[in-house]
């Protein structure tokens, strides 16, 4: 049972509100682990067999809202889900991994959605990201702005970014950055962006102590329709840029146009396949983020979904240099690491593996040492990148060390206490992830990626998993080998995970509104 903590609900979309609750004691460990996730909260009556979903043309249901066969409905409409409440967890850690037992090293639950009135989408996979902001000083995930049990949510327009051709009608609905200061105090901030899909990761810029303002840096996705993508539609995908409680909900999107407005294909705002010599594809989805993170004041995201564009890391270099910012999104350059993969994604194939490359959460240990979170193939054929890579820089390029898989048990199907088994499913790599270093010692926490009969991935019960690796190997340790940190269990899903070190010495004091589960 979780007893979460009731604080009044937080109704500052229009711009934020601040709850600072009283402080923790303080603990002699080195950190904490944070993790996100959703547990869904429908059942049989939310959803009956026959009603009208909300796409365009109109279908009935085929299942009710029992979970998990509520997602058969995916085989009728291909925007299907269903909103689910948002829960945050801290834990206590040790030096390479958590303090005693998972139960024993939790802090406690914060109830996001009733603090906010912020939701996810259950079976959107590749939201919930966790990022620590540059100053250390607050976490940000990206939600939406809808009660509990709404349809279609992710990919429903925004209200200011409407594209006619979107196949869901559900009514349009804001996008959210949700703040969590680890002083105390929660807040939200409604967003325009992401128009048709669905907003990843979010990363707070503290900019205030250079005279600059403090900014929402996020990743996502944009557009849900057919035929030639409307500019505000392509314009709200991508890198977007928001001021922390702005109050008319309009970002900036980051990186200098490619291409014409008014075009099927080429259209984009940052990266363009044509700048390696590709004919140009559809208007928008060469910018289709969804990892995130800012190191050594750059930020960096991924690609690793979708059949446009390429999946693979990259930079974003404003033109002085530093984070980007609103105001010189156009002139900010989004290229590929170089070493990285710059093969189309439409041209990945099974026959090839190593063709397959599919990033999803990056994590910097050093200058010169990225690991990347490959979430794998949505099916149980073998793939050599799947798991936790491990590339390093040379001083002039990156170089692909190893992947660590042992302990995952790759496309082996797990029981579920509670779940059907024609239902099973198995891990077949990771997605988002965080890390910690102590010395030649790092230690990687990931969400497993999962795949099962049920056709809907995101909506299958996965776990969290660490994994300690040596800073200095080059070649595959026999000694890296995953270990459970939270195992799956029926109607929870897991998205985001971030480590925060103690800002003094080995005392962390944190002043989360927090409620120890019993």
């Amino acid at each position: 049972m979780q007893n979460h903590l009731k604080l009044p609900v937080c109704l500052g979309l229009l711009g934020s509100c601040t709850l600072t609750p009283p402080a923790l004691a303080a603990s002699p460990v080195n950190g904490q682990l944070f993790i996100s996730s959703s547990t869904y909260e429908g059942n049989a009556s939310t959803l009956k067999v026959g009603q009208a979903l909300p796409i365009s043309p109109p279908v009935a249901a085929v299942a009710d809202g029992a979970y998990p066969g509520v997602f058969a409905n995916d085989t009728v409409d291909g925007n299907f889900g269903i909103t689910s409440p948002i829960t945050l967890s801290a834990y206590q850690t040790t030096n390479h991994g958590l303090a005693g037992t998972i139960q024993g090293g939790l802090i406690g639950d914060l109830d996001v959605t009733t603090l906010t009135g912020v939701v996810t989408s259950f079976s959107s996979k590749s939201e919930l990201a966790l990022n620590v902001s540059n100053d250390g000083s607050a976490l940000t995930f990206m939600g939406y702005v809808a009660g509990i049990n709404h349809f279609d949510i992710s990919n429903a327009n925004t209200p200011l970014r409407v594209d006619p051709s979107n196949t869901d009608i559900q009514t349009p609905t804001f996008r959210a950055v949700v703040q969590v200061n680890l002083a105390g105090g929660v807040s939200a901030t409604a967003v325009n962006a992401y128009s048709g899909n669905n907003g990843r990761a979010a990363v707070l810029v503290n900019n205030a102590n250079g005279g600059g303002t403090n900014e929402y840096l996020m990743a996502g996705n944009g557009g849900n329709g057919s035929g030639i993508p409307p500019t505000n539609i392509v314009s709200s995908t991508g890198v977007q840029s928001i001021v922390p409680g702005t109050k008319d909900y309009m970002s900036t999107v980051i990186g200098t146009p490619q291409g014409m407005p008014g075009k099927k294909d080429g259209f984009e705002f940052g990266f363009s396949v044509t700048s390696l010599g590709d004919p140009a594809d559809k208007s928008g989805k060469d910018d289709n983020f969804r990892g995130l993170t800012l190191f050594d004041n750059t930020l960096f995201v991924t690609k690793g979904s979708g059949g446009n564009g390429v999946n693979t890391v990259y930079q974003l270099t404003p033109r002085d240099g530093g984070v980007p910012v609103a105001g010189g999104a156009r002139t900010t350059q989004v290229s590929i690491l170089p070493g990285f993969p710059t093969g189309l994604a439409a041209n990945i194939s099974e026959s090839d593996p190593a063709s397959e490359f599919y990033p999803f959460g990056i994590f910097f240990a050093n200058a010169t040492t990225l690991y990347v979170a490959d979430e794998g193939t949505q099916d149980l054929n073998a793939d050599p990148h799947a798991g936790l890579e491990k590339w390093i820089f040379d001083g002039s390029v990156w170089k692909y060390a190893y992947t660590i898989q042992a302990g995952l048990n790759l496309d082996t199907p797990y029981s579920v206490p509670g779940y059907p088994s024609q239902y099973n499913p198995a891990v077949v790599g990771l997605r988002n992830i965080s890390g910690m270093v102590d010395g030649n010692v790092v230690t990687i926490f990931a969400v497993t990626s999962t795949f099962s009969n049920l056709g809907d991935p995101g909506a299958d019960p996965n776990g969290v998993v660490r994994v300690v690796d040596h800073l200095d190997a080059t070649t595959l340790p026999p000694s890296d080998i995953f270990t459970p940190v939270a195992r799956p269990s029926f109607g929870r899903v897991y998205r985001g995970v971030a480590f925060v070190p103690c800002a003094y010495g080995s005392v962390c004091t944190p002043a989360l509104p927090l409620a120890k589960r019993r």
